[in-house]
Parts: structure tokens; sequence; C-alpha cells
């Protein structure tokens, strides 16, 4: 089991050569990896499938204890510089206890996915200080933009990663500095409380999230703040919330509207529509690393130191 115990390392970039792995935490996969492997092959990388890959129990991708064995393989395995997570859907939360990520303090490796992974990247920051990578998973490569693609290719790389995009009339305006944290909202709030939870003062929070009733993003916010998690923020990146539902009943706000109500206590910059999530944009984030925001009036700016 984890240590809680910070690490002291960083992970190194990848470069040509290196020998990368796709291994499947949660739900099966209804297709073959052979974009992710062309792709991954083309920016000069050697993939090693897990086992997981080709596996089916019931919805996921082998039982609990096998999907948790593929990850802890690839975890142990020091030729391994970068662990991709096929896709998300659900249960990593079924698996993550049977992991021992130790061996991420003295070996740390990129570790990359989205949605339900969230869980696996709160889990690693919070228990060893180790950046991970938000971005495209492999199930969704033939869907990606080229874009986001390349976000990801220069994450993984070590290039300069900023991104400008346009203002949304609900901004919040002003600059901060700090780590980014967060990922999926739904994953957040199912991590409050437990080994994997990290400590949101003074850092960016980042959230997204997919297929929600408008009153649930509304009571999943609410509870992160009433547990103290938004208070002493930094700020606050919203990304994309798509296919979002609504009750026969009009909730009476939007998205926007739900989130600056829930934070209206506080002063800290908040930028809408950052193409990241369920989106064919998904662009990359590091998080666990320290990343500016200037959210201005005629654009926001976010930079990764």
């Amino acid at each position: 089991m984890p240590t809680n115990r910070p690490s002291d390392t960083i992970i190194p970039y990848l470069k040509k050569g290196d020998k990368v792995a796709i291994t499947c935490p949660a739900k099966k996969l209804p297709i073959p990896m052979t974009d992710a492997v062309n792709l991954l092959t083309n920016w000069g990388l050697e993939v090693v499938l897990g086992d997981t890959v080709n596996a089916s129990y019931h919805q996921f991708a082998g039982d609990d204890a096998f999907r948790a064995a593929d990850l802890q393989r690839f975890i142990d395995d020091d030729s391994i510089k970068a662990v991709f997570c096929a896709r998300g859907g659900y249960g990593t939360i079924r698996m993550i206890d049977l992991v021992d990520f130790s061996r991420l303090q003295t070996n740390p490796k990129w570790v990359v996915g989205f949605s339900d992974i969230t869980l696996l990247h709160s889990h690693i920051i919070a228990n060893y200080n180790l950046p991970c990578i938000h971005g495209q998973m492999p199930l969704n490569i033939p869907d990606a933009t080229r874009h986001s693609l390349e976000t990801l290719r220069m994450a993984l790389f070590g290039e300069e990663l900023a991104y400008t995009i346009a203002p949304n009339p609900l901004n919040r305006m002003g600059e901060c500095r700090g780590t980014l944290i967060g990922g999926n909202l739904s994953l957040l709030l199912a991590t409050n409380g437990s080994v994997s939870d990290v400590d949101y003062s003074g850092k960016i929070l980042f959230i997204e999230d997919v297929g929600e009733y408008l009153y649930a993003i509304d009571r999943m916010l609410r509870a992160l703040k009433r547990a103290g998690k938004l208070k002493n923020l930094s700020g606050l990146i919203v990304g994309g919330f798509t296919d979002l539902k609504d009750n026969d009943i009009p909730f009476g706000q939007t998205l926007p509207q739900i989130v600056m109500d829930v934070v209206a206590d506080y002063s800290y910059p908040v930028c809408f529509d950052f193409p990241a999530g369920h989106v064919p944009d998904n662009c990359s984030l590091i998080l666990g690393t320290i990343a500016d925001l200037g959210v201005y009036e005629r654009k926001i700016n976010i930079q990764f130191s």
C-alpha cells in the first residue's frame, strides 16, 4: 500500500526509443489498439500491450485482481517510461487498493488518461507528489483532433506547453499561480476523505464531466464546498461539461451559473470553456505541476512552468 510520503524525484520526459505500455484499469475495450500503437510508434516509442487490452469480465477489462496485476506489472517494470490507460468508463476504484504504487518513488513514470483515470492521478499526486498527464487515451485517438494529440506529445516529450483561449462572459478575471489538480468532477468527489484525496489548498482546480444532470453538478460542487475544498483555491478552470441533462422541470441555471453561484463567496479567478475533458480537442494538462493562469477580458492564458 502507498506510504503517503511525497517523493523527491522527478519524472524524465520521454525520448525516442523509450518503451511505453497500454493497460486497461476500468471498462473493457470495444476496438483493437491499432490506432494508438501506430501513433505512439510514429512518435518513436516502443509499445507494450497489457493483458487487459484483450480481456473481458462483464463490463470490465478483466476482474479487479486481473486489472490490478496488469497495472502493477507496468508500475514495477523499470523499462516502462509511461503508462497509457486505454480508456475510462468505470472500474478503477474497484482495483486501485490492490496496486502497490511505491515503486514510483524510485522509478517514476508518466501515467496518462482522464475521466475514470482521475482516481489514479489523484492517488499518485496525493501520495507521491508526482505529476500526471490528463489527456487523450488510446480508445479516443480515432476521434481526437490532431491538436489534442500534439499537446499530448508535447507534454510527454517535455516541450513548452501553453494555451490561449477565448473568454467567456461569466469568467472571473484575475491572475494566479499554483499546482494544477483535478479532473473528472464525479471522481474527485469519490476520492473525498480517502487515501487518494488531494490537498486543494493553494491549488488551481480543473474540473470536467460528461452525461450528468445539472442538479447533480450542483450537488457535487456544493459537496466539495461543504468539505472545504473550494475555499482556499488559487484558481478554477472549468473544462468540458458535455452531454448535460436536465429534468422535466428545468433546474433553472446553466453550468456556468451553477459554478459561479457555488464560488460566489471567493475571489480567485475562474475560467470556463477550457478544451479538456470528453471533447475531441481534449488538450493535455500536466496535473501535479505548477501552472500560471491569467483570466483577462479578451483572453485566458494557461502556462506550465
